[in-house]
């Protein structure tokens, strides 16, 4: 995982040099060459590449030079211990050793000594409400500091004075493979504040219990990285992070070996996550617009021959282009890597589409298939159904992470859903099946997103083939048990509207899971109610499916369901509710024809 992320690092130009970070500055102390006080400049959010001393601070002695924080660089006036009077110091030695290259350095060491102007400074920042833990700098004479001709040449090489490297062991870089003084910590990974980690960011590799150790070697020995490599890294991990939607309380991270348009990435345009265009355009200005999109319209055309390959038999060559897929959330200040998938482009367009191929049922009318979801909102049905959640995200992130994990690998990989994902579909339904909308005229029907839950495990356990819509000819005889329920409840309907408590209400969980026990009393109930149908023509049809749909089952209602017949079930229930009331629509169509006509 750390090389793929140095090698998209360096690919896509992410890397900032060592010793540099990317900061934004609230506001500019603006002096006169003399070092009078002139001002407060504010800044802006656009980030600013400053010298940061990193992970060689070692301690609590050492700040950042050039932009730190006001209670560092300037003294709050009501705080009696003055606990940053060290980094304030350091802060203020690191302008005076400096001052020699760069002579604005000097004018901010001066300003620092006169108390009259320092006073004047921090009325002016109080004023502009500048707090202590917000990063400012100077400008002298209308520069920038940070911005100094020299200020780059002076830190690269001021900087080595806090670490002597001749002293220190050697070893091979983890990332790299080269011989090297390792870190001894790494800074922090931002971007995982709303998935359990801190706002200051989550260490990927720490080594501060000893439970983390290995042959009771210390700290970075364990996993010696180069200061180069791991900055990569950090630089391509802050940016992918940037972006990347939140999944049960992770974030979903994912790029490519070779750089594709979002069109042709098969996550994002299966839409199966959510992420919308818009928020993952990711153009790099170092990188040649037409170099690009030529390369990732060749790996577009590949892939989709190679798809296509599949049902045609024409042999294509293989495409290199690979696939690297995170899940990642924040643990006690630590980076915590859920999952980690590495493939093919190829196999990943076939399996997201096939994903897409298996999702595939009619909506309620029987006609257009289910609209697509955002896989966040799938995962709703597969919580305890409750009537009223105001915090049903904090649900999905505390109980889901784990089915979530595994979702998205069977997903990503073309494998079977884990039981517990129908487990938990058939007992939504069954809850949403004893509630009934009050003043409504049509039966309970099953939601659709947990029925393709259903419908998509059963096709990936065991090759089952199950159509969009009712199949008459299909060999499970507990799917049309399903569907004879659905066909005695619009009976009910037809002939008893707004009754106090519908079969479906009363015996869909029962008929659900012993259906040779439930099955045999609605159909004396269902007997009374079609005498109640008036409109001779109706009843008819209505008898005539009710014996096909029986037909279908066979010799024998059976007596108790598996897991797997409950599924099939749940989906004869649906599917027969969407045909009868495709034949219903038909039928009104057809009626309201005749009276134009």
């Amino acid at each position: 995982m750390l090389k793929a992320l140095y090698d998209y690092a360096m690919k896509n130009n992410l890397v900032l040099p060592p010793g540099y970070s990317n900061k934004t500055i609230k506001a500019y102390v603006s002096l006169s060459k003399k070092g009078e006080f002139l001002g407060i400049i504010l800044g802006d959010d656009t980030p600013v590449l400053c010298p940061d001393i990193g992970s060689l601070a070692n301690g609590k002695e050492k700040c950042n030079p050039i932009v730190e924080k006001r209670s560092v660089i300037f003294k709050d006036l009501l705080d009696q211990e003055d606990k940053t009077k060290v980094k304030r110091n350091f802060y203020y030695q690191v302008l005076k050793d400096g001052s020699d290259r760069i002579s604005e350095f000097e004018v901010c060491v001066k300003m620092a000594e006169d108390e009259k102007t320092l006073l004047l400074v921090a009325e002016a920042l109080n004023e502009n409400k500048i707090k202590g833990s917000d990063r400012i700098s100077f400008i002298v004479d209308g520069k920038k500091i940070v911005q100094a001709k020299c200020l780059k040449e002076w830190w690269d090489t001021y900087r080595k004075k806090f670490f002597d490297i001749e002293k220190k062991e050697r070893s091979l870089c983890l990332i790299t493979g080269e011989e090297t003084v390792p870190m001894e910590t790494v800074p922090p990974v931002n971007g995982l504040a709303v998935v359990g980690g801190h706002a200051r960011g989550d260490a990927l590799i720490c080594f501060d219990k000893s439970a983390f150790c290995s042959y009771d070697q210390k700290k970075s020995v364990n996993a010696p990285v180069s200061e180069n490599a791991f900055f990569a890294v950090k630089a391509a991990l802050d940016h992918l992070l940037e972006h990347a939607p939140v999944l049960a309380n992770m974030k979903f991270v994912h790029w490519y070996e070779q750089n594709i348009e979002d069109n042709s990435d098969p996550i994002l345009r299966a839409n199966f996550l959510g992420i919308t265009m818009a928020e993952n355009v990711d153009v790099e200005e170092d990188i040649s617009e037409d170099d690009r999109t030529r390369e990732a319209r060749i790996a577009e055309i590949q892939a989709s021959k190679l798809v296509k390959s599949v049902t045609t038999g024409e042999k294509i060559p293989s495409l290199s282009n690979q696939y690297t897929i995170c899940l990642l959330s924040g643990v006690n200040g630590r980076v915590m890597i859920r999952q980690y998938e590495r493939g093919s482009y190829e196999e990943l367009q076939k399996n997201v589409a096939l994903w897409n191929e298996q999702l595939e049922l009619k909506d309620l009318n029987g006609i257009q298939n289910e609209k697509s979801k955002k896989l966040n909102a799938r995962l709703l049905c597969l919580l305890k159904k409750q009537n009223s959640d105001s915090k049903i995200w904090e649900r999905v992130g505390k109980e889901l992470p784990e089915i979530t994990q595994a979702i998205i690998g069977a997903i990503i990989n073309g494998t079977p859903l884990p039981d517990v994902v129908a487990v938990r579909s058939l007992a939504y339904i069954r809850s949403q099946m004893l509630e009934k909308e009050e003043n409504s005229t049509s039966i309970q029907i099953p939601d659709a997103t947990a029925c393709q839950w259903l419908k998509v495990w059963l096709m990936r356990r065991k090759g089952a083939e199950i159509m969009s819509e009712y199949d008459s000819t299909h060999k499970s005889a507990a799917y049309h048990c399903g569907a004879a329920m659905a066909v005695h409840a619009a009976i009910q309907n037809v002939a008893m509207k707004n009754v106090n408590a519908t079969i479906v209400q009363r015996y869909y969980s029962s008929a659900s899971q012993m259906p040779a026990l439930v099955l045999g009393q609605i159909s004396r109930l269902s007997a009374y109610h079609l005498e109640k149908i008036e409109n001779e023509w109706l009843r008819k049809q209505y008898e005539d499916t009710l014996n096909d749909v029986y037909c279908a089952i066979g010799k024998a209602i059976p007596a108790t369901l598996t897991l797997e017949e409950q599924a099939y079930f749940a989906l004869g229930y649906r599917q027969m509710c969407t045909k009868l009331q495709k034949d219903k629509n038909e039928r009104i169509a057809k009626k309201k024809n005749n009276v134009e006509d």
